[in-house]
């Protein structure tokens, strides 16, 4: 692996498990013990690493939310297409953490990360007439645009909604609260013969939620 390549890595590491705001490049470089003067031949700065790994970031979710899913949908695919969403947030968690400050400090982020939003937005609303389509929700226009901003306001704020709860410290519970979530503000569009779905996922995130 080459040493930029190790940067990003360490870098993302230590912004997800100590928070942005809380490492330094020196911090970095101790982590990986190179000299400061060496990441800053391959990184002008913490901002030019957190714009690197936004590129990535934006590039593999932008990836996973044009997947052509909706062709075979049902709702057990919409359920693990939202934990692959989640999850892959959760990988680049330090930035949905800190998010305001990095977009106020970045303002190339900020654009990019509005356009971001749109994706989720259609992403969301494409996956909804699907399954409106394929009878498993009856939903109409107005409840399907409300119901797509909740999502994306979900995706986007969970984390920091998550870390004030008392819940297990594990990325799984996180990621499956959040998709039950999701999952609560489409329930009550399910046709009759899906309704049971909801209480099958409702028993199976109480369980774990409280699980020893």
């Amino acid at each position: 692996m080459k040493t930029k390549d190790k940067i990003l890595q360490a870098s993302l590491l230590l912004f997800n498990e100590e928070g942005e705001p809380n490492v330094s490049t020196v911090d970095i470089a101790n982590e990986m013990d190179i000299s400061p003067g060496n990441l800053y031949y391959h990184f002008k700065g913490k901002d030019a690493i957190i714009q690197t790994l936004y590129n990535r970031f934006e590039t593999e979710l932008i990836e996973i939310l044009k997947a052509p899913i909706e062709q075979t949908l049902n709702v057990e695919d919409s359920w693990f297409y939202l934990y692959v969403v989640f999850e892959e947030i959760y990988n680049f968690r330090f930035f949905y953490q800190n998010i305001s400050n990095i977009l106020e400090r970045n303002p190339l982020i900020a654009k990019r990360f509005k356009i971001l939003l749109k994706h989720k937005y259609q992403t969301t609303h494409t996956i909804l007439l699907a399954l409106s389509e394929k009878q498993i929700i009856i939903i109409d226009d107005l409840q399907t645009i409300e119901v797509c901003q909740n999502i994306n306001i979900i995706l986007s704020h969970w984390l920091n909604y998550a870390s004030l709860q008392d819940w297990p410290d594990d990325h799984v519970t996180i990621i499956h609260q959040g998709v039950f979530q999701i999952m609560s503000l489409i329930s009550p569009y399910f046709t009759e013969n899906y309704r049971h779905i909801y209480q099958e996922l409702r028993d199976l995130y109480q369980k774990l939620l409280h699980q020893d």
